[in-house]
C-alpha cells in the first residue's frame, strides 16, 4: 500500500518539493521497503534523516571542493576564503533543480515537472546517470519498492 494523496501533499509542502508525476504515482502505489537501511518512509522517518538526504548532493559536493579543489571554470573565479566558496557554491546549487532522494545516493530531479526524468547516483563530485527514467532505474536496482514478502 502506498501513500495517500494527502500524505504526499503534506510531504511535498513540508520539504518544499514537487514529486514528478511518475514518482508521485509510484509512491501512491508503494511505500519504500524500509527494512532496507538505505531507504526511508517520507511520513514516519526521522526528519533529520530526510534533511540529511535532501542536503547530501550539496554537502557531498562541498567535500570535493574542500578536499580536492574542484571548481568548474563556468562558475567564475574561485573565491579565496572557504566561507565565500561555500556561499558561491550554494548559490550555484540553488539555481539547479532540486534532487529528490530515492534510495541510498540515487536521486531524481524535481524538474522538469513531467514523467521521465533521469535518475542519478550522487556521490560527492561523482555524479552518474543511473537510469534513463524511473522505470529504467527500478528495473536495475529497485528492491525497496518491490512488494513486501
Amino acid at each position: 500500500m502506498g501513500y495517500s494523496q494527502a500524505e504526499l501533499d503534506d510531504v511535498q509542502a513540508k520539504w518544499k518539493l514537487r514529486f514528478p508525476p511518475d514518482l508521485a504515482e509510484l509512491l501512491r502505489e508503494h511505500r519504500p521497503f524500509v527494512d532496507d537501511p538505505q531507504c526511508f518512509d517520507w511520513v514516519t522517518a526521522n526528519p533529520d534523516l530526510i534533511r540529511e538526504r535532501l542536503t547530501w548532493p550539496f554537502e557531498s559536493y562541498w567535500v570535493g571542493v574542500q578536499r580536492h579543489g574542484i571548481w568548474w571554470p563556468e562558475w567564475g573565479g574561485k573565491p579565496v576564503s572557504s566561507a565565500d566558496q561555500r556561499h558561491k557554491l550554494q548559490a550555484i546549487f540553488s539555481d539547479a533543480p532540486k534532487l529528490i532522494p530515492l534510495l541510498s545516493h540515487r536521486y531524481i530531479p524535481e524538474e522538469p515537472f513531467e514523467n521521465g526524468n533521469p535518475v542519478f547516483s550522487v556521490f560527492y563530485s561523482d555524479i552518474i546517470h543511473y537510469g534513463a527514467n524511473l522505470l529504467d532505474w527500478m528495473e536495475r536496482e529497485c528492491q525497496p519498492f518491490r512488494a513486501r514478502p
